[in-house]
């Protein structure tokens, strides 16, 4: 494995199956539709991050798959029963390899860019945490310096309420954050309108 940084990106992705995928979308537009729009998001978030001078770790849901990203993402498995349990576990298991700072992220935010990426790792040396809010009250990037499994227990998953429980969690332990700007986070047929997929 190379390593030339102390810093680390963690990609949460599902493996692309039609029928398996954006499954809200799929309600309304179809499978097919929602597979494709899927496909542009897979895209964009390796387009986004490809050129970043961190190490690359793509976590996937069911398979490793050569045919997804490029040699520069080390493909991990995802493990656990939900998505806490899953982002604690890829979050100890990249920081047992001796990174000192991690950012965690999915691929619904199209607006993810390089900059916003670069940004919250020069903001975790001043913050414990860095959160990226996402329209929808959840987050779409948690950064972490060190191991911090309460952030994973007892979070309402996929509600509106996921951002401010993690924020009073992390208060509540005394830590600083900060808050870098809200995207949009395309799960239903109004995020798609507001985006430019």
């Amino acid at each position: 494995m190379k390593k030339n940084s102390k810093e680390a990106l963690i990609i949460f992705a599902k493996n692309p199956v039609p029928g398996k995928v954006k499954t809200r979308l799929a309600a309304d537009l179809g499978d097919d539709r929602a597979f494709e729009i899927y496909l542009k998001l897979l895209y964009r978030a390796y387009a986004n991050t490809k050129n970043l001078s961190c190490d690359k770790f793509l976590f996937l849901s069911d398979s490793k798959d050569d045919d997804l990203f490029d040699e520069n993402f080390i493909q991990y498995l995802q493990k656990g029963n939900d998505l806490g349990e899953k982002m604690k576990n890829a979050f100890d298991e990249i920081l047992n390899l001796g990174y000192e700072k991690i950012l965690i992220t999915g691929t619904d935010c199209p607006d993810l860019d390089e900059n916003i990426l670069t940004d919250a790792f020069e903001k975790l040396i001043e913050f414990d945490f860095i959160l990226g809010p996402a329209n929808d009250g959840g987050y779409y990037l948690l950064g972490m310096k060190s191991s911090a499994d309460e952030l994973f227990e007892d979070i309402e998953w996929s509600t509106e309420k996921v951002l401010s429980e993690t924020i009073k969690k992390i208060i509540t332990d005394n830590k600083s954050y900060f808050l870098l700007r809200e995207l949009i986070d395309v799960d239903n047929i109004s995020d798609l309108d507001r985006s430019d997929l």
